[in-house]
């Protein structure tokens, strides 16, 4: 079985609230982005896991994928699999790769084993691989709240809208993201704003993370000056970064800018 695991963008990004448990409440608009990974899932005599395309730090022994695997064979007789994940999706981006890949890795387990079990179910399992990883269940826009693990449906078709987006090859931790910002309620009412006209978003949504991470890191607020300088109708980091990515409506694709040639770019549409 072979599955291609998406990235995702956030359209706004507010750490609204600390949570007891030592988490930060947030609010968020997830949207899928086809820039993907490729995932294989076979029948194996043993479990086993390979890695090609981009190193992903860590022992393989702690992958996300291989840990959806253990958590479903946790309550279910799973025989054994290889699994193979092919990484194009940068690291410490924003795009919350990582999370696709568990995700996807459950659904195609889900598929192989025939365990019919539900997207609700799905997603909690989801749940307790990372923060996000629920999202990419049933992979479509929502409005994201707590963790970013609460969903609500949201009212927003940014079907075939062209997009850039800019990684610039720098990992920035989600530990080192957080650590930088302070919680606070959102300037602006996020799904209000988002049911504006694109052309509004500029002045009215906002990452938290941009704010806090452009001072140290100024290479991202150019890329996002480029994006604009070059037709952009709004850019924003992503998640906590560093990826920053343009939304050109109207273009058949994005332009093309000069950028060093060690920045990775995806450009499509949504």
């Amino acid at each position: 079985m072979l599955v291609f695991p998406n990235a995702k963008l956030n359209l706004g990004l507010y750490i609204t609230s600390q949570r007891p448990d030592g988490f930060r409440n947030l609010e968020s608009v997830f949207v899928p982005l086809p820039w993907t990974d490729a995932l294989e899932v076979v029948p194996a005599p043993a479990t086993t896991l390979t890695l090609t395309g981009i190193p992903i730090p860590g022992e393989p022994a702690t992958n996300l994928c291989l840990r959806a695997y253990e958590l479903l064979r946790a309550d279910f007789d799973l025989a054994p699999v290889h699994l193979h994940l092919h990484k194009v999706v940068p690291i410490g981006a924003g795009l919350g790769g990582g999370s696709g890949d568990a995700a996807f890795a459950l659904r195609a387990l889900n598929d192989l084993f025939a365990l019919a079990l539900p997207p609700e179910d799905l997603e909690s399992y989801a749940r307790r691989l990372g923060s996000d990883c629920a999202f990419f269940i049933r992979n479509k826009p929502v409005f994201a709240y707590e963790k970013g693990d609460v969903f609500e449906e949201i009212n927003l078709n940014l079907s075939g809208t062209a997009c850039k987006v800019v990684y610039p090859g720098l990992h920035i931790s989600t530990a080192e993201a957080y650590s930088r910002v302070q919680a606070r309620a959102p300037r602006h009412d996020l799904r209000a704003a988002l049911a504006q006209p694109l052309a509004t978003w500029r002045d009215t949504v906002g990452n938290d993370f941009e704010e806090a991470l452009t001072p140290t890191y100024p290479v991202l607020g150019e890329i996002k000056a480029a994006l604009y300088a070059a037709g952009a109708t709004y850019a924003s980091l992503s998640g906590s970064g560093s990826a920053v990515y343009g939304l050109f409506p109207g273009r058949e694709v994005p332009p093309h800018m000069q950028l060093p040639t060690t920045y990775q770019v995806w450009d499509g549409r949504l």
